[in-house]
């Protein structure tokens, strides 16, 4: 998910002002006053034998010694809960074994992500937004309890030295732990200021650590909010409109109460409720309603009407996001002129745990669980639907399965349907709302159908003179809380990747035209990246075929000003030993590489053709420059499971519309690359000291052209309509 093409980077420096709150009893916390409201940037050290305390900070430190890091980001499987906790630990000089991760409540002043301003995760900013952030409340709490040991041992603070979780004095032999330490480091003045690490010092950030969450989801201990089970809860289900768009005229919920253990049933503005003692339960008094509906004004076109419209749009762009040069005359002069259309369908974002969440008013306050992406729009629409101040309402953010950009959503759409089940109720009452894997698939939202008219021009020496771009498609932050990023009307969630391009071309216009669907739509997992280098990257490699250039010194020679995407070309294809490689009869290779959320990725794929006669991915060679790599292994992780993630999409899936209507429904006619179509992968970290950027999405958008380009390398075919699957029934 992408929320933001420039992550906001900001430094800690001797103008922000350190402040201390707490005494006896509470802890302490140590924030940065200047940064707080930006960040919240604090450090909490719990004195020893004191009562849990709210987590109003970044790091708590207990009797027991064990050091817990809350999490600003959700932890829905791409690893921010050990990536943050790392940043701490180096900078503490903590042992690994005694770091723990808990999620953050939500609060916007505390925890907003630095990258858009509230709290959510999104963008691969995790890691990114809180480099610095977390290591200076690491610093610091290890400041702290230096003075801590100075003033309980009577030696000077500059004799003590600190190392996995133990501060030593050599002098006097005297040593103790951090938890031995709180209390008095509770009455310690914090410093103004704190020195970070050099990298050449760095024991943990670089290393190969287990994960944090790994325990917990391997034994069964971790708690999704499927798993949340709060007494007395209601299951609650909700009958969502056949069309997007369709309101609730009237129901009969007759056959529904019947239902043994059905206990209410309720019209709230986005359906129809059902309560219910249990989830079948629930399920089957929903499918006993019987509900009317008015479908006045809501999407009735196919998807097969809405390409032929965007086929018609693209001859007409009507905003420019980008130009250099004279496009126009470069085409009218050129030797040979190319041109391509490319069709990207609708996505799910199919995540293994639906959508759902845990939430119970009590005593004039509500309190809800469950895998929160984005917390700080939540807290708000739940206290809205509520009608009740922020302080009465508490968000507790818990383990997500899978996400892909489904759960950040910018109106809080499952958050907003929990609350006002809840309210409908008019009582006080613990429910939980959850969805069924057709709600999720049927109920919206989805990456945006897109199409893509390109145009390059060669000149008489074989050089590309011209590339004139086109994309067409729905905004996805037209009319939300984040519109105020839309540039003279340029949505760059869907143009980004092409609007910057990189290849040293001297002419260049990317244009733009959005388009009115009433179809739900959200950022998905690399976000426009998906398709735009699908078609940047299939497109140059057709152009350098045209001009007979090789893919890998083709794209090098035009890379001349972009080191970063260079080197990560020439890591790939050392890798791959993309020169001298001699392959197997019945196989091809292709190239791709690209930039996304200022990471920088190129993957080279080994393709055969299998046995459905779709490509079979044999090999797939990826190398990185993510900047610093806090976590290798996290790297390595997500490129392979970003790969995966893209391999599947662009090979089978779609969500078509018939009259309106979505017709997939589960992973049955949506389906997930299996376990036996994964390729090897082999992955390249590229060492870097410049600061870390994301990896959570950027290993998607590479594997479907490098892919293509082999299947076109392969085969001759060329498949410009997306998924690959559509090429069997042709």
């Amino acid at each position: 998910m992408h929320i933001l093409k420039r992550i906001a980077r900001k430094s800690i420096s001797r103008r922000d002002f350190l402040r201390v709150s707490g005494g006896v009893g509470v802890g302490l916390v140590v924030g940065f006053d200047a940064f707080a409201q930006a960040s919240g940037a604090a450090a909490v050290l719990r004195a020893a034998g004191v009562e849990t305390v709210d987590a109003t900070g970044f790091v708590k430190i207990a009797p027991d010694n064990t050091v817990t890091v809350l999490i600003k980001h959700l932890e829905m499987g791409q690893g921010p809960y050990t990536g943050l906790a790392t940043l701490v630990a180096e900078e503490l000089d903590a042992d690994w074994s005694q770091m723990r991760a808990e999620g953050a409540p939500a609060n916007n002043d505390l925890y907003k992500n630095l990258a858009f301003g509230v709290q959510g995760t999104g963008g691969s900013t995790a890691v990114a937004n809180s480099y610095e952030q977390m290591r200076r409340a690491g610093a610091t709490a290890r400041a702290m309890l230096v003075a801590a040991a100075a003033e309980s041992w009577k030696v000077p603070a500059s004799e003590i030295a600190v190392k996995q979780g133990v501060l030593r004095h050599a002098g006097s032999g005297r040593q103790s732990t951090f938890g031995e330490l709180a209390e008095v480091a509770a009455r310690q003045t914090p410093p103004k200021d704190v020195t970070l690490k050099s990298p050449k010092d760095f024991i943990l950030i670089g290393k190969q650590l287990p994960r944090l969450d790994a325990g917990a989801k391997s034994t069964g201990r971790a708690i999704f909010t499927i798993d949340m089970q709060r007494p007395d809860a209601l299951t609650v289900m909700v009958s969502h409109p056949p069309r997007f768009g369709a309101k609730v005229i009237s129901f009969d919920d007759s056959a529904a109460r019947r239902v043994r253990g059905i206990v209410d049933v309720k019209t709230i503005p986005q359906g129809v409720a059902v309560y219910a003692n249990g989830f079948w339960a629930a399920k089957k008094a929903r499918e006993a309603l019987r509900v009317e509906w008015d479908e006045s004004g809501t999407e009735r076109r196919s998807s097969e009407e809405l390409i032929a419209i965007y086929r018609s749009a693209a001859q007409a762009p009507d905003v420019t996001a980008t130009s250099r040069g004279n496009v126009r005359q470069a085409l009218e002069q050129a030797q040979r002129v190319f041109e391509a259309e490319y069709v990207f369908p609708y996505l799910a974002h199919a995540p293994l745990e639906p959508m759902d969440c845990a939430i119970e008013l009590r005593n004039g306050s509500v309190e809800a669980w469950y895998g929160c992406q984005f917390p700080g729009v939540d807290h708000k629409v739940i206290a809205d639907s509520m009608g009740l101040p922020l302080e009465k309402v508490k968000v507790n953010v818990l383990f997500a399965g899978g996400s892909f950009g489904r759960r950040a959503q910018p109106t809080g759409d499952v958050a907003a349907e929990a609350a006002a089940a809840l309210k409908a109720l008019g009582r006080e009452a613990s429910i939980k709302l959850m969805w069924t894997r057709e709600d999720d698939m049927r109920g919206g939202r989805y990456r945006p159908l897109i199409v893509h008219r390109v145009r390059g021009a060669l000149d008489k020496d074989g050089s590309i003179a011209a590339w004139d771009h086109v994309v067409v498609g729905q905004s996805i932050i037209k009319g939300t809380a984040f519109e105020a990023m839309m540039t003279d009307g340029v949505d760059p969630t869907t143009v980004e990747g092409v609007s910057d391009l990189s290849y040293t071309v001297p002419n260049v216009r990317v244009s733009a035209r959005t388009m009115d669907v009433g179809v739900p739509i959200l950022w998905w997992r690399s976000v426009g990246h998906t398709h735009t280098a699908y078609a940047k990257e299939t497109f140059i490699d057709e152009l350098l075929a045209a001009s007979g250039k090789d893919p890998v010194a083709g794209r090098l020679a035009l890379l001349k000003d972009h080191p970063r995407e260079a080197g990560v070309l020439r890591a790939v294809a050392e890798a791959a030993n993309w020169k001298a490689s001699t392959l197997d009869a019945g196989r091809a290779r292709g190239v791709a590489v690209h930039k996304s959320f200022e990471s920088y990725v190129a993957q080279i794929a080994e393709v055969s053709r299998g046995r459905d006669g779709l490509p079979k991915v044999e090999h797939v060679w990826c190398a990185v420059d993510c900047g610093v790599a806090v976590n290798p292994d996290n790297v390595k992780s997500q490129m392979e499971g970003g790969i995966g993630f893209g391999l599947g999409a662009i090979l089978f899936d779609e969500i078509t519309l018939n009259e309106g209507r979505v017709m997939q429904a589960n992973y049955n006619d949506y389906r997930m690359l299996r376990i036996g179509e994964m390729p090897r992968v082999d992955v390249v970290v590229v060492p870097s000291a410049e600061p870390p950027t994301g990896v959570g999405e950027p290993g998607v958008p590479p594997i479907g052209p490098a892919v293509a380009n082999a299947w076109r390398a392969l085969t001759g075919q060329t498949v410009r309509h997306l998924p690959f699957a559509r090429i069997l029934a042709v």
